[in-house]
């Protein structure tokens, strides 16, 4: 297979060299018609990203020139500091790096976010190398976060995680000898409010009145009450995640192209109980492909119309302090309740870890699995309990 050099590059005892003609139109500032420099290292990588380097600062001082000749009006307020260091990454190809490295295997949603936090510093601080990035910078970082974007305080900690992240990264593989400047900036104390669990009474009230109205939006609240699904999760499923004819019925959490999974412990089975095995059955009669159909396009999913909904509906029944994603806080604290193990929470909720230790073994089968969920199914008041009968037997229209 031939070698090709990275662009704008020639190699001279192994060692690579930056090679470039000089613009006509800034031929003049020049003695010679190009421009050549040794990139002091035989590394086809590290010449690679030394050349974007030097091919960007060149550039961004030609564009000075140019706008120099033209005798533009505020010219002399030009920003003389260059935003690029010879041999030095950018942000963007910190993230190249990132992504090339420590994305395998992982999910569209790492890649989406880990892309969209880097647009986020290139849009807010400009396109730099990365020691061209101050302290100073990333704090002004944070402030048009928060104040411009108008991006909650605790999601702001996640963007700042990333952004450290990937900075660190390239610095420890490209030996790079600089200090990340987005480490140890203050971020404010989270502005969001402790997602409330769902009493157990609560759970009795709403379960019953998805038997008693019997549709599509009560189907998906019934799946989730016993399963601990996230919302987005149990929304872009398709029909043939619910698999009803097994031993023990249960739910395939996967991904789909419509909709990715949250974290790599995402993916996981969790076996049909109670009210989720009653709606499973309910929605395997819907005709559709997917188990929610209102909400897929079969490009994507729309999860929030779904919370709107969902939530709208679950405070007028029991309350506004109630919503959605309590259930899935609720089934961590029956779970708990009921003394099962930490690992086996965390293996049905798609929650990491705790401990290095967690992650060895095939975790727990499906008969531990449904024993456990047996002892938290709930059983409804008895003046409720004759809606259930009969919504069971209710043949679906």
């Amino acid at each position: 297979m031939q070698y090709t050099n990275p662009k704008y590059t020639y190699r001279k005892d192994g060692v690579f060299y930056f090679s470039k003609q000089v613009p006509s139109d800034v031929r003049s500032y020049y003695s010679k018609q190009s421009i050549v420099l040794c990139l002091r290292t035989k590394s086809s990588v590290k010449a690679q990203q030394a050349s974007k380097a030097v091919l960007a600062k060149l550039e961004d001082y030609w564009l000075k020139l140019r706008i120099k000749d033209l005798d533009v009006p505020a010219s002399h307020l030009l920003n003389e500091s260059l935003s690029v260091t010879a041999g030095m990454p950018t942000i963007e190809d910190a993230l190249n790096l990132y992504l090339d490295l420590k994305g395998v295997g992982r999910g569209e949603l790492f890649f989406r976010a880990a892309k969209r936090n880097v647009r986020y510093v290139v849009t807010a601080l400009g396109l730099r190398s990365l020691d061209k990035y101050s302290t100073t910078d990333a704090s002004r970082f944070r402030e048009w976060l928060i104040k411009e974007q108008k991006i909650s305080t605790s999601s702001v900690g996640r963007v700042f995680a990333s952004i450290k992240a990937i900075t660190n990264f390239a610095i420890k593989e490209l030996g790079l000898e600089i200090r990340n400047p987005f480490s140890g900036v203050y971020i404010p104390p989270s502005d969001a409010q402790k997602r409330h669990a769902i009493s157990i009474e609560d759970i009795r009230t709403i379960q019953a009145e998805c038997y008693k109205q019997d549709d599509e939006l009560r189907h998906l609240v019934a799946l989730i009450s016993d399963t601990g699904m996230r919302l987005a999760e149990a929304v872009g499923l398709h029909q043939d995640d619910l698999v009803l004819n097994a031993d023990v019925p249960y739910v395939q959490v996967r991904e789909h192209p419509w909709r990715p999974l949250k974290t790599s412990t995402s993916k996981r089975i969790i076996p049909l109980v109670g009210a989720s095995l009653w709606a499973a059955q309910r929605i395997k009669q819907n005709g559709s492909e997917y188990a929610f159909p209102r909400y897929i396009d079969g490009i994507k999913c729309n999860s929030n119309s779904a919370s709107a909904a969902l939530n709208k509906w679950i405070k007028q029944i029991a309350g506004s302090s109630n919503v959605i994603h309590g259930f899935r806080n609720s089934f961590r604290d029956r779970l708990r309740a009921v003394s099962a193990p930490i690992d086996m929470i965390d293996q049905l909720g798609g929650w990491s870890p705790q401990s290095v230790g967690q992650g060895y073994g095939d975790g727990y089968d499906q008969i531990q699995i449904i024993a456990m969920l047996n002892r938290i199914r709930l059983e409804l008041p008895s003046k409720k309990a004759k809606l259930i009968m009969k919504a069971l037997k209710r043949p679906k229209v």
